[in-house]
């Protein structure tokens, strides 16, 4: 269960631009992006692993009890309901995280 990294391969959008290590060392400055990017090392939102049913209820599996007869014994089972589900989609934050691929060390041990 682990977070998925950028979508883009090789670039880093927190990286300085150029190669050259300026006189502050390891040091690196959020300020200097690669290009004309904007980039920010925070994520505010991501994407809901909940789905809304054709109730309106919200969960993240959605189950129905069915009832089976077998050798004339009545036995209820839970069937898994995949179908007319909606995704709830972009969910806000309730606190800023830092990005995955944040390539700053930000406490050494």
């Amino acid at each position: 269960m682990g977070g998925s990294g950028s979508k883009v391969k090789g670039s880093w959008p927190f990286s300085g631009s150029g190669g050259d290590s300026g006189a502050d060392g390891n040091e690196q400055s959020v300020a200097r992006l690669k290009g004309s990017r904007n980039a920010t090392p925070f994520v505010f939102t991501r994407r809901s692993s909940l789905y809304f049913d054709e109730d309106g209820d919200l969960a993240h599996e959605f189950y129905e009890e069915t009832v089976v007869t077998k050798n004339g014994r009545k036995r209820s089972k839970l069937k898994r309901i995949q179908k007319n589900l909606i995704p709830q989609g972009i969910v806000k934050l309730d606190h800023p995280c830092i990005h995955v691929d944040f390539p700053i060390v930000l406490c050494e041990g």
